[in-house]
Parts: C-alpha cells; sequence; structure tokens
C-alpha cells in the first residue's frame, strides 16, 4: 500500500486566499485516492492546476497529504482515518467510496468531493443548496437518470442492440433497479457481468460478456476502470463490442461512445472550493455544484472498426468526434 506521493513542482505565482494562507502554518490538504496519482494524469494535473489557481503550491503555500490504497477499496479507510489523525485542514475526495470512506473518519475535517453521484441519496449531503455537515464539491452526475440518457444513446448508436452488458466497479454506488427500469423502458436487458476490483478482471469482465450474449456494454465506471481505459477500449474492439463510458477520455482512448461530464474541469473547479474552505468557509454552507452540461463525444475509427454506420443525427449533437 502506497503512502506518500510528491507532485511536480510548477511554477506559479501566488494569489492571496484569505487569512489562513497568511498564517505560519501552512494548510494542509489531503488527497485520498484509489490508485496512484499519477503526475501526468490529465485529472491529477487539472487539481494542481485549480489549486495553485488560488494560490495553494505544494511546499510553498500548502503541504500537500496524499495517500492512495494501490487499487484496493478495502484500503480506503484506514487511509482516510491517516489522513484525519494528522490532522490534515481538508480532504479531496473522487468518487463516492472514496467520498464514504473519509466521511467515515471524520466528520469535522471538511471533505471535497469531485465525482460525487446522486450525494443526496448516498447520505453525503442534506441537499445541493445548503449540505448541511462537512461535505461539499461538485456532482458529476446528479443522480441516475445519467444512465438513462446513456442506455438512449447507446440504442441510437447500435439500434439492433437488446442485450447490454454493465460494467462497473465493485463498490461504485448506482442504483440497480432504476437502471432496469431505464433498460426496459428501450426494450433493452441488462446483463450483470462480474464487477471490477482490480484492472485485471477487466479480461474476465469482457469474457462474461461475450459469453453471456452482450451485443454492447454500459460503462458505469469507477477510478480503476478510469485508469484502464485505454485497456478497456481494446477489449471492446477485441470482442467487437459497442460501448458507452461517462467521459470521453475514454472515446479519446478509442472507446465507441460517451455522455458525462467535463472530468478535468470538475477536477480544476475543485481547487476553488479547497481555496474557500481554507480561509474560513464552512463546507455546510457551501452549495454543491451540479454539472451545467454534459457533453457528447463520438470515435468514428471505432464505429468503423465495428462496422457501426452512425446516424447523422447524432453525429450533428456530438461535441467531440474523433475521425
Amino acid at each position: 500500500m502506497k503512502r506518500r506521493h510528491v507532485l511536480p513542482a510548477l511554477a506559479a505565482v501566488a494569489l492571496p486566499v484569505g487569512p489562513l494562507l497568511a498564517q505560519q502554518r501552512r494548510p494542509r490538504i489531503g488527497m485520498l485516492s484509489t490508485i496512484a496519482p499519477n503526475p501526468q494524469d490529465p485529472l491529477v494535473r487539472a487539481l494542481v492546476d485549480g489549486l495553485r489557481e488560488h494560490g495553494l503550491i505544494d511546499g510553498q503555500t500548502a503541504s500537500f497529504e496524499i495517500r492512495w490504497a494501490s487499487g484496493r477499496v478495502d484500503a480506503l479507510p484506514a487511509l482516510a482515518a491517516e489522513l484525519a489523525a494528522l490532522p490534515v485542514d481538508v480532504i479531496v475526495t473522487g468518487n463516492n467510496f472514496v467520498t464514504a470512506a473519509a466521511k467515515s473518519a471524520t466528520s469535522t475535517i471538511p471533505i471535497v468531493m469531485v465525482l460525487g453521484a446522486d450525494p443526496v441519496r448516498n447520505g453525503f449531503i442534506d441537499s445541493f443548496a445548503r449540505p448541511g455537515r462537512n461535505i461539499t464539491g461538485l456532482t458529476n452526475e446528479p443522480g441516475q437518470q445519467i444512465h438513462g440518457k446513456m442506455l438512449e444513446l447507446l440504442k441510437e448508436a447500435a439500434p439492433q442492440t437488446e442485450r447490454v452488458a454493465v460494467l462497473v466497479q465493485a463498490s461504485v454506488g448506482y442504483d440497480r433497479a432504476q437502471l432496469t427500469d431505464a433498460a426496459q423502458q428501450l426494450r433493452l436487458r441488462l446483463l450483470w457481468v462480474p464487477e471490477v476490483r482490480q484492472a485485471s478482471d477487466l479480461d474476465a469482465a469482457f469474457d462474461a460478456m461475450r459469453r453471456d450474449g452482450a451485443q454492447a456494454y454500459l460503462c458505469v465506471g469507477g477510478s480503476i476502470i478510469y485508469a484502464a481505459r485505454a485497456q478497456v477500449a481494446a477489449l471492446a474492439l477485441q470482442h467487437r463490442l459497442p460501448g458507452i463510458h461517462f467521459s470521453a477520455d475514454y472515446v479519446r482512448a478509442g472507446g465507441l461512445l460517451s455522455y458525462g461530464t467535463d472530468l478535468v474541469a470538475q477536477w480544476r473547479r475543485a481547487g476553488w472550493y479547497v481555496a474557500r474552505i481554507v480561509a474560513g468557509a464552512r463546507p455546510a454552507e457551501l452549495p454543491v455544484e451540479q454539472p451545467a452540461r454534459f457533453e457528447t463525444a463520438i470515435n468514428l475509427r471505432t464505429a468503423g472498426t465495428l462496422g457501426l454506420k452512425l446516424p447523422q443525427t447524432l453525429l450533428l449533437r456530438a461535441d467531440l468526434v474523433i475521425e
């Protein structure tokens, strides 16, 4: 299990963010992740840039305390408790199970979630306008209805599809019953393949898709699957399965289709929340931001390899088309 990771030093001009940065003690910013934060990863760089824009620079005006679980979800609670015991001034978390681990570790240290999914139903906040607890930040989906929209676009791209496998990481919170209802409205049958716990599980998941007669797949996702998105795209082509994903980064890696938020923008925006909190703002009173718009991305090269002729109406609505 890895404990500490030093992010690259980036030249910047520090901006004043409030009285706390004027104190001698640097604010400690905790970051909790399932996978090791590669400094070159666009999401890691987005967070570092977002913090830097508000004057929070590791080793200069702040200290970053980073803990990651090497892909082991079961290691997250102990790492979250370690951050809480230091203590840190704020903890930045990604998806729901990372946020849940931080929530279990502390009810007082502010937590900034970046990719919260349905945070009211999952008990992280009381409401979007007034979170009411020690958790605030951003959601990457307002609720489970996004999965229905993803299935709708997948059906439009591959209209002959009747059986759709669900590719999801273990412990990622989603409503299976609501997803099933959305599929039934589109005359789709969902296939529940083994959940992914580590990247090496992806081969078995795609083998199960083919064995069960899947004609396409829906990637609900998770940080481990996201980190292995190039592998997901390669396996999809190997098994000749069209798929839809929650981020355009999958499409850039060779996936067919995506519908979701701009993840880079989400992580960069998290820097604003951290800066407000270390300057004295209370997370209970900082409204949680919902995504203002969702992006559709299409990889035409992948469509051609899969033998799909995508309708012009779908192409015209896409925000990103890779040819």
